[in-house]
């Protein structure tokens, strides 16, 4: 009879160690010092205050109109989507005991992309993965660059292959201006949205945008009409039915790329 005991004692601990999860191995090259803001997330813990929550922030932007900026022509919604939908990815993260989920998209065909610097923070390296629209999955491989005040982050991936990428606009949009995004909200693929630049608000930092986006929109692209890159989504006001949406304005991440 002990011996029995002893064998269902032993099975009993085997069960509950191998529902622990593992421990994370190497180093954090993602350091926060709050790393209560979890990727996905709308809160704005240990980040500066969302443009929301300012005062007299609002500024209008002085660039010249949609369509001269570039040779470009400008691109009917479905056409930008079909283009560049290829190019952007989600991400999910891991701390190892947690995991989350992001978006991101690619700026070169050789696999340099860019993100939400919150996607990453306070996760383990090596947990990540890059999950391309075709389910192929790769591993970040090097970090250029990473701003948690701008909250972006530019980084390679360990694609094998040239990859589709979206061009980085010269000029920031107007108010006004029709914007379209593509991320993964909830997890759900290559979600494409649309909607207008609401304001331009911190100096230029940051696009108040109408276009609906949620969470797991964090590190997405938000395109002009001409399928260039004007911003990375970031994150809302979640109780609020005006959508009240923000992305940081590309033009931060410009002097950065490798």
């Amino acid at each position: 009879m002990k011996q029995i005991l002893y064998i269902l004692f032993i099975l009993l601990i085997s069960v509950g160690c191998a529902q622990k999860p593992a421990t994370p191995k190497g180093n954090n090259n993602y350091p926060v010092s709050n790393p209560s803001s979890r990727p996905g997330s709308y809160s704005n813990n240990g980040r500066p205050p969302l443009p929301h929550q300012q005062k007299g922030t609002s500024q209008t932007s002085k660039t010249s109109d949609v369509g001269n900026t570039t040779n470009g022509r400008v691109l009917s919604p479905s056409e930008i989507f079909e283009k560049l939908s290829s190019a952007v990815f989600k991400i999910h993260t891991s701390t190892g005991y947690q995991g989350f989920q992001g978006s991101g998209f690619f700026i070169s065909s050789n696999g340099v992309a860019v993100s939400n610097y919150h996607v990453f923070q306070g996760t383990a390296v090596g947990y990540e993965d890059i999950i391309l629209s075709d389910g192929s999955t790769y591993k970040v491989t090097e970090v250029y660059h990473k701003s948690k005040d701008n909250d972006f982050i530019i980084f390679k991936v360990g694609v094998s292959r040239k990859v589709n990428y979206i061009k980085i606009a010269n000029n920031t949009p107007k108010v006004g201006e029709k914007i379209y995004t593509i991320g993964s909200p909830r997890g759900l693929d290559n979600t494409f949205s649309s909607g207008e630049i609401s304001q331009i608000r911190e100096n230029g930092k940051i696009l108040q945008i109408s276009a609906p986006i949620d969470h797991g929109s964090s590190g997405g692209v938000l395109l002009n009409s001409k399928g260039e890159a004007v911003g990375i989504t970031s994150g809302g006001i979640d109780d609020s039915g005006a959508n009240l949406n923000y992305a940081w304005n590309i033009q931060l991440i410009k002097s950065y790329i490798p």
